[in-house]
């Protein structure tokens, strides 16, 4: 599946080269900080043991590796991809203690990994961004060992008409805040943009299955704001 927005030449570069410098203060604005129970909730769901290995594809800053190594008390190995070298570099500098983070400056789609390696393959808010869903979904499928687990984070269709409405409007502030913070409104309106043409939570099962997951199903946050959705590879 092609995503339009996603395709314009360069454009999701620009997006992240523009804003990565303050990207997660402009997470705790746009979410009211809210984005950090979601990712809490992505680790609740997980329930990772010590010693199995992460991969968290567009890993911005490092938030889910994180919450990851405190959830297993720092014994696992992880590795971050990102496709924006700046995002990975500050990403390093707010994780510079550990010291078993493997990064890597990659798109979803072609991973420079060999197959079979991970217990958990997460994508927080990176689906979207992705030029082709199928080419990510499949490389995920790919690196992971076999009874691995996919687990996507991802803004959502939102299931109740009044909470939509709110959403919506609130949504037309938010390229205003990124000029008050960042200085550039452009990139969040093309964010805004991602979300309203991504595809809806039954859409990514279905693509999910095609791609050779099994058992999947998705868990809606904040009214459909945003999903989970998890799915294994047997």
């Amino acid at each position: 599946m092609q995503q339009y927005l996603q395709n314009k030449k360069g454009l999701v570069e620009g997006v992240f080269d523009q804003v990565y410098s303050k990207y997660d203060l402009m997470n705790d604005f746009m979410s009211l900080g809210i984005h950090r129970l979601w990712k809490k909730n992505l680790l609740n769901m997980m329930a990772p043991s010590p010693y199995q290995k992460l991969i968290d594809v567009a890993c911005g800053t490092g938030d889910i590796a994180n919450l990851f190594l405190k959830y297993v008390n720092n014994s696992s190995q992880i590795t971050c991809v990102d496709p924006n070298k700046g995002m990975i570099k500050k990403g390093k500098a707010k994780l510079i203690r550990f010291k078993n983070l493997n990064w890597i400056n990659s798109s979803a789609e072609k991973l420079p990994l060999d197959s079979n390696l991970f217990d958990f393959y997460t994508i927080s808010f990176g689906l979207r961004n992705t030029k082709n869903l199928n080419n990510a979904l499949s490389e995920a499928y790919r690196v992971l060992k076999p009874g691995g687990r996919y687990l996507c984070l991802e803004f959502s269709k939102i299931q109740n008409s009044n909470l939509d409405f709110i959403y919506k409007n609130y949504s037309k502030l938010i390229p205003i805040i990124g000029q008050f913070v960042v200085g550039e409104k452009e990139p969040y309106e093309y964010l805004i943009k991602s979300i309203e043409q991504f595809i809806n939570q039954e859409e990514l099962i279905q693509l999910m299955k095609d791609n050779k997951f099994q058992n999947c199903s998705y868990r809606n946050f904040s009214g459909g704001i945003v999903s989970i959705h998890s799915g294994w590879k047997y």
